[in-house]
């Protein structure tokens, strides 16, 4: 582009307006004063219309999203609207399309966006900021043409289902509340009833089930590798006195307790005086509402990512469409709860100990410290506090010992820090291969120890005058005491249990 010196002061601004326009994080079409956009509108062959929009987040974190409606939606009378929120994860709008173009075939206008990636990840996670993105999306749909704004409301799929109801708890915006595949617990205990439920489908059996339920769910919430792992899902649902709830769980959930979570659902909002809850389980569906087999798989449908999605179930959108038309018709749909399947096993508990994580550290500190102190000796070119017998099998049990506390904790740590039962490892005989070695090690552990205490005590048996009496050194000391407690700790971390 040439310029004239006529107009070089004019131009000069507009070239820097024009970079700062390129540099700026929200891309360019019709704004609002609320920092929303709305950009190019595009009609598919169903009759749908396509509109990509960008709005900021609780933070100020720009999203991107798609807005879907019938092509008739804007010359038509108000519309409900709802806002989409994906489940644990990248959660990249794709992955709910099906959803959000069944809803807006049926006249409800729907917003799908993009999760964040910015505050949000494996160790990094914020429902209270989720929340107030969801709202942020709620606000953009109640400020557009043919979308009636008393009337939007929030779809909540898994994780989704802490954040949609905390959403609805802070801005009376929120119209209506819809999940599926709700939680009802906390994410630690829910995470750790996915895991143990996908293990035992591996068939994978003993006592590294109960490891991963007990202690190391323990060490998991002591040490804040499970973000927001302690979250109370009930206060929340106690707010939403007045907000209709719809809340929906596949018959064949293998990641949320269903019939738990739908007790709790329940109980909490009918204490709470909610008098339109709505309770439903859907018939031939996975966590996510799409058709399977026995909750594991998932039946045609679109893939995502080289997975099978599944197509939605049978009833899927019927009961969600004819729900919402009832609550934008102001009749929301008085309380009632379906029967519930049976549900495979009950979730354990998961309370957490500050100090779960002490044992093992002190565990790992005294089989380090046999090694540790014979290195520094030898740097310093100290003699050795005694004689050597015994000591490459003192060297062999400190060794053996430090790997076997690292392995048992790192096996379920695994799982849950990768949040995938597959981390465990190949499973052979009924447990993960790393369980296994774990397993062994322990045992070689306690070998060990039984024949360093018989050596130590045949040894003091020697007759007297035929070799001096040396007392311990303190890291020898040191090493049999760990040994020693290396036993109760194996056996209630399970790598001493069959």
């Amino acid at each position: 582009m040439r310029l004239s010196f006529r107009r070089g002061i004019s131009a000069l601004v507009a070239v820097v307006g024009t970079v700062v326009l390129a540099a700026a994080p929200v891309p360019a079409g019709v704004a609002r004063a609320d920092g929303h956009r709305s950009h190019g509108r595009v009609q598919d062959g169903a009759g749908l219309v396509h509109q990509e929009v960008s709005f900021r987040g609780g933070d100020g974190l720009v999203l991107h999203g798609t807005v879907l409606s019938t092509a008739t939606a804007q010359r038509a009378p108000a519309r409900p609207g709802i806002v989409l929120i994906g489940g644990s994860g990248p959660g990249p709008r794709e992955e709910y399309r099906q959803e959000a173009e069944a809803f807006a075939r049926a006249g409800i206008t729907t917003l799908v966006y993009d999760k964040r990636t910015v505050r949000y990840s494996r160790l990094d996670r914020d429902f209270g900021l989720l929340a107030a993105d969801a709202v942020a999306g709620v606000r953009l749909l109640r400020g557009r043409p043919g979308v009636d704004p008393h009337h939007v409301g929030l779809w909540g799929f898994s994780e989704g289902g802490w954040v949609a109801p905390l959403a609805a708890a802070r801005s009376s915006d929120v119209g209506f509340v819809i999940t599926i595949g709700g939680p009802g617990h906390s994410p630690l205990r829910t995470q750790t009833w996915n895991l143990t439920t996908h293990l035992r489908h591996r068939g994978i059996t003993g006592s590294f089930l109960p490891a991963l339920e007990g202690p190391a769910a323990q060490l998991v919430a002591s040490t804040g590798l499970f973000p927001e792992g302690d979250f109370d899902p009930l206060p929340a649902l106690r707010r939403l006195r007045h907000t209709p709830v719809l809340a929906l769980w596949g018959d064949h959930d293998r990641q949320v307790p269903p019939r738990e979570s739908a007790q709790i659902f329940r109980r909490t909002l009918a204490g709470a005086g909610n008098r339109h809850v709505v309770v439903r389980f859907l018939r031939d569906a996975a966590h996510n509402g799409h058709r399977t087999s026995d909750g594991f798989d998932r039946i045609a449908g679109p893939l995502y990512q080289g997975k099978r999605l599944g197509a939605l179930a049978p009833g899927y959108v019927h009961t969600l469409t004819s729900w919402v038309a009832a609550v934008a018709a102001g009749h929301p749909p008085r309380s009632s709860t379906a029967s519930a399947p049976p549900q495979p096993v009950s979730s354990a508990p998961a309370a957490g100990a500050w100090y779960a994580w002490l044992p093992p550290v002190l565990l790992l500190l005294g089989f380090a410290a046999y090694p540790v102190s014979g290195a520094l000796r030898r740097i310093a070119r100290r003699p050795r506090p005694g004689p050597a017998r015994g000591a490459a099998l003192r060297r062999w049990l400190a060794g053996l010992g430090l790997v076997a506390v690292t392995t048992a904790v790192l096996c379920p740590l695994a799982v849950y820090v990768v949040g995938d039962g597959g981390a465990a490892g190949p499973v052979v005989a009924g447990r993960p291969s790393g369980w296994l070695v774990a397993q062994a090690l322990s045992v070689s552990v306690v070998v060990l120890t039984g024949v360093t205490v018989r050596r130590r005590r045949n040894g003091q048996r020697t007759p007297a005058g035929s070799r001096p009496h040396v007392r311990p050194g303190v890291a020898r000391a040191t090493l049999m005491v760990t040994a020693v407690l290396f036993v109760p700790w194996a056996l209630w971390w399970g790598t001493l249990r069959p």
